[in-house]
């Protein structure tokens, strides 16, 4: 099974590009929102209040995902911890994702944090959708009702667009100069005729 990676800044269109996969059939797994559902386990709670205390909590023991962010994106090292929770998590849920895909040959993984996280080295090919991080601020600002500061504070978090452009093995460039769907086939095109050629050689 050929596995891709797909990765790009903070309001760069990553899940707008994995939307467009899903609809060429190819299965894609949400890293945020996987990482959303496991702060709800009461094994992650605990080792969060253990390395944060009672106060990113709510009355009701439930994770306060504003003052956890205004924790963890304002020290490297809170959220290399939070990270550190999660992120081996995720990688579990993953790899026993993809062992239920018997069904297609081509599957992808949606992360902003692909490079930061050392996730690059568990696919077959990386795609980064790159757009210039003003862009990008405005982008978040309007969807998420941050303030320039917070999105610039999570920004700073993360390679920045050109690391993450020059790692990738193929780029979309969503800057509004060139419509996505032709750029994903394209490159979906490249990858299935690598495979082919790669079969024919063995």
């Amino acid at each position: 099974m050929i596995k891709i990676g797909i990765t790009g800044i903070i309001g760069s269109g990553k899940t707008t590009v994995s939307r467009i996969m899903e609809v060429l059939g190819i299965p894609v797994f949400y890293a945020d929102l996987e990482a959303k559902k496991l702060y709800s386990r009461n094994d992650v709670k605990k080792k969060i209040e253990s390395e944060f205390g009672n106060s990113i909590f709510n009355p009701n023991f439930e994770v306060d995902f504003q003052k956890l962010s205004d924790v963890v994106f304002s020290n490297k090292i809170s959220l290399q911890k939070i990270n550190d929770i999660i992120h081996p998590l995720v990688k579990e849920n993953l790899i026993l994702w993809t062992e239920q895909l018997s069904y297609t040959d081509i599957c992808a993984y949606e992360s902003a944090l692909l490079f930061e996280s050392n996730f690059n080295t568990l696919f077959d090919y990386v795609i980064c959708v790159s757009c210039p991080e003003d862009i990008c601020i405005t982008r978040v600002m309007k969807r998420s009702n941050l303030s320039e500061q917070e999105v610039m504070s999570r920004m700073k978090m993360q390679l920045s667009n050109v690391e993450k452009t020059e790692r990738a093995d193929f780029v979309i460039n969503n800057k509004g100069e060139e419509f996505l769907i032709p750029q994903v086939l394209e490159i979906k095109q490249q990858i299935t005729n690598y495979k082919f050629q790669a079969n024919i050689k063995s």
